[in-house]
């Protein structure tokens, strides 16, 4: 069952990170801490996707990995939710339209891992992501340089908060964005599938 989605008020920063979390990894919680931190935000949410447009197979189901998720991620100012299966949203364009909609006034950031940066304008309406919701990059294992390179990065060059502004994004208006470094960790959903080491029951 997914839960009710989560609570938040008007003015209050809130990051979103969301995925398939195929399963949930501490790279994961790794970067949502760093985020918390660094981007100088209320809470942070993840959101845990029905399924991902840009991946072939499906992932395992939805209730597993939230379950995982909740297990992995206990923290009092993150909540893990499924909110795409309530809102019936698929690409991050629609799900950030529904949730402006669904919480009029609360400044929602978008997070993502550097690789996501790196392939951002495959992404369905990333223009619009780009210029209507602020977006905190956090640097992974062997992506930095592509990630300051890609498409995206060059276009909205005039938009990027230098990393000692990083604490100032959640209150800047779109388009903005900020490349961090954080300490790194390798976690990757692929290799514990791989090494199978996620097993989820049916």
């Amino acid at each position: 069952m997914v839960t009710k989605r989560p609570q938040a008020r008007a003015g209050q920063r809130i990051g979103l990170l969301g995925g398939s979390f195929d399963p949930p990894h501490e790279g994961h919680r790794h970067i949502t801490l760093e985020a918390l931190k660094r981007f100088n935000l209320d809470g942070i949410w993840w959101l845990v996707s029905p399924g991902n447009p840009l991946k072939p197979r499906g992932p395992a189901p939805l209730q597993a990995r939230l379950e995982a998720s909740r297990a992995l991620m206990q923290h009092p100012r993150v909540r893990v939710t499924g909110v795409e299966a309530r809102t019936g949203t698929r690409y991050t364009a629609q799900t950030l339209r529904a949730l402006q909609g669904l919480y009029p006034g609360v400044r929602f950031v978008w997070l993502m891992g550097a690789d996501n940066l790196a392939q951002l304008d495959r992404w369905q309406e990333w223009r619009w992501i780009m210029d209507n919701v602020p977006v905190g990059v956090l640097a992974r294992p062997g992506e930095r340089l592509e990630a300051r390179n890609s498409r995206a990065a060059r276009i909205y060059r005039a938009a990027r908060l230098e990393e000692p502004e990083s604490r100032l994004l959640g209150r800047s208006g779109a388009p903005a964005w900020c490349f961090v470094n954080v300490p790194l960790n390798g976690a990757s959903s692929s290799e514990i599938r791989a090494r199978g080491g996620w097993l989820p029951a049916e």
